[in-house]
């Protein structure tokens, strides 16, 4: 055999790249590279989650054309705070982003991987996932992280989309073990989600428009900040601001910057006349 031929042998990709295969990009790994998924790796002695940023509050609430998501851009490390402009919402695909909540970096890895297995199954079989597809395929990430949870390396995202087939906004929220729930109108998962979910409770009304549902979610995480340390306000001297993704039926796109200062200073300037924020109507 000449050394010419000898080269192209070696260079050859290994079979399991070139036999049809699972449309799932997670399945494959774990039989290819088990080594490389986020939940196959050792961990030291010791408690990991100690040590490891941990991203708080994400609210997301549905209106009359879609779903908005926003979070707060506080990480935290025990009583310190590790980041102050992280970023915890993403998106999933062309109609869908995920919020993070839990272990920082975990939970990035995760959203990576969720990403790649949505664009994987698209381009193996040809089309896009449902909503339920893609929230099902998220619910075994998460299941595989288990392992990594009981260790306090838990990771707990919001997902949500807009689904083409029924032609409204969907929540979908999850607990450690994978668990999935679908959610009405809004949702709140972290450490401030109890606070946020409160608020959106009383401001919520079935018609909102996209600027009024964005508002009500700035109002929510401003409340969640308000009576929970991890949660971050808006950094008005720093210019920091929630991340906000608005999903409708021509796709999903992240608020621009400027949008949301503007409705933030909104918020803020009426929060310095009534700090507890906005009354709610008693009927």
């Amino acid at each position: 055999m000449s050394a010419e031929s000898s080269g192209r042998s070696s260079a050859r990709l290994p079979d399991a790249f070139l036999s049809p295969g699972t449309s799932s990009f997670a399945d494959f790994l774990g039989e290819v590279s088990p080594e490389l998924l986020p939940a196959r790796r050792a961990l030291p002695a010791g408690s990991p989650a100690d040590l490891a940023p941990h991203g708080t509050t994400i609210v997301a609430a549905t209106f009359t054309d879609g779903v908005v998501m926003a979070g707060d851009r506080r990480a935290t490390m025990g009583n310190v705070i590790a980041q102050r402009d992280i970023e915890k919402v993403f998106p999933a695909d062309e109609f869908s982003c995920v919020g993070i909540a839990g272990s920082a970096g975990l939970a990035v890895e995760m959203v990576r991987l969720f990403q790649t297995e949505l664009e994987h199954y698209e381009k193996i079989e040809g089309s896009t996932l449902s909503m339920d597809g893609k929230a099902n395929r998220l619910s075994a990430l998460i299941r595989n992280n288990l392992a990594l949870a009981m260790q306090g390396l838990a990771v707990v995202p919001l997902f949500a989309g807009y689904d083409r087939r029924a032609g409204f906004g969907r929540i979908f929220s999850y607990d450690v073990t994978g668990g999935r729930y679908e959610e009405t109108a809004f949702h709140s998962v972290g450490s401030g989600s109890v606070f946020a979910r409160g608020s959106l409770k009383k401001l919520y009304r079935g018609d909102f428009d996209a600027t009024d549902c964005v508002t009500a979610a700035v109002q929510a995480l401003y409340d969640a900040a308000d009576d929970d340390s991890a949660t971050g306000g808006p950094d008005l001297t720093r210019r920091i601001f929630p991340v906000v993704h608005v999903i409708t039926g021509d796709g999903q796109q992240r608020m621009p910057e400027a949008e949301v200062a503007e409705i933030a200073d909104r918020v803020v300037a009426g929060r310095m006349q009534r700090p507890d924020g906005p009354n709610a109507a008693l009927n």
